[in-house]
């Protein structure tokens, strides 16, 4: 609903400041373990119809697809992902996860972002949670008995606690405790090949950073999302191309595993880096991209995103700023491992050097050794449990 909640004053437990998957999430997983719903506020500046027509491809983990579960909120219109095929191109070294292998019906899922703040918003409607829309907060405050919030229409609203669940994309955001500049611009896009490999998606590493492709089935024909990472410059000039330009750069860095990619949709890009360990204080914490935004290789930061509000709504079984001081004890593990784990591979797998060739070297040790597959296949899936 948008604008459900009117008057000068409105008081909650627990007010997320965002309202896209990860502020959603926190919001139906309160309601779910007993929160009154009423007392939970989400506010967000887009109306549901702008975020609903967002055509953006976001990556679930299997773990991700459990969460959505338990509130609702799946299955969606989604694509599965049974294999991923990790990879150099031009150099020795790959590695292959199998979903069967892990025993799992899918590795992860792949889908729009639309659909997930859709299926998202229908559970935080059906179980009653106050949704604040189109709304920004202007301003807050921190007492000993709470945060008063003033948003940007003029309203004033008190919580006991207050989460930051609205991220934005690194480059637009305020600086935190580590920050790192990939220099390198994601270009992203769907595309069709003439050879498609059904449910298997591509890492595939160039001197030029990571290239992704998962497999995203549409009406329109276009089978993969793409996401292939760049220098600045390079990516400039990615999106500057014509049509059968751009589709003959992308055969030459990622290869002919899919035969020739034959088409295109509309082309976006976003700069790349690492800005994490926000600030919390005694009633207020962040989560998702406002905590930590990451580089999109292997594709965990809305996962690592979902994970930190799974354990916040453990943590909030009651409102109070101890149950909340216990939250970043809890999610140090995770998001140590998580951001660890794409810092080394955004950095480690672009360029060129003699670096090179022991990565190649382990990547064929990962291809040679179930259980060291098996451990990075849960890391991906669950995250550090």
């Amino acid at each position: 609903m948008n604008g459900a909640v009117s008057g000068a004053a409105s008081d909650f437990e627990v007010a997320i400041c965002g309202a896209g998957p990860v502020g959603m999430m926190l919001a139906a997983l309160l309601a779910k373990r007993g929160m009154d719903p009423a007392r939970i506020g989400l506010i967000d500046a887009r109306t549901l119809e702008q975020a609903a027509a967002d055509p953006r491809s976001l990556a679930l983990s299997y773990g991700s697809a459990q969460l959505l579960a338990q509130v609702g909120a799946w299955p969606l219109p989604a694509t599965a992902i049974h294999q991923i095929h990790v990879s150099r191109r031009g150099r020795l070294g790959r590695s292959m996860i199998d979903r069967a292998e892990q025993q799992v019906p899918a590795l992860g899922y792949v889908t729009r972002y639309g659909e997930l703040v859709g299926a998202l918003a229908g559970a935080c409607a059906q179980l009653g949670v106050a949704i604040m829309r189109p709304a920004r907060v202007a301003g807050h405050v921190e007492h000993a008995d709470g945060v008063h919030l003033r948003l940007d229409d003029g309203r004033e609203l008190s919580a006991a606690i207050v989460v930051q669940a609205e991220g934005g994309v690194f480059g637009a955001q305020e600086h935190q405790g580590v920050q790192r500049d990939y220099l390198q611009t994601a270009v992203i896009a769907r595309v069709a090949a003439s050879a498609p490999i059904p449910y298997r998606a591509y890492e595939r590493f160039t001197d030029e950073g990571p290239l992704a492709l998962l497999p995203q089935d549409g009406a329109d024909g276009l089978q993969y999302a793409l996401v292939w990472c760049a220098a600045p410059e390079r990516a400039e000039a990615l999106l500057a191309l014509d049509d059968a330009a751009f589709l003959t750069e992308l055969g030459l860095a990622f290869g002919s595993r899919l035969g020739r990619f034959t088409r295109v949709g509309a082309r976006g890009a976003y700069k790349l880096g690492l800005n994490a360990a926000a600030r919390a204080t005694r009633r207020t914490v962040a989560i998702g991209n406002a905590a930590q935004t990451l580089h999109p290789v292997a594709g965990q930061g809305l996962n690592l995103g979902l994970r930190d509000a799974a354990v916040l709504a453990r943590q909030l079984d009651q409102a109070t700023p101890e149950r909340l001081a216990g939250f970043g004890d809890a999610r140090q593990a995770d998001r140590k491992l998580t951001m660890g784990l794409t810092d080394a591979m955004a950095r480690a797998f672009a360029g060129s050097g003699p670096a090179q060739s022991l990565l190649g070297l382990s990547l064929g040790m990962l291809d040679a050794v179930g259980p060291a597959r098996t451990v990075l296949a849960e890391l991906m899936m669950f995250g550090r449990r």
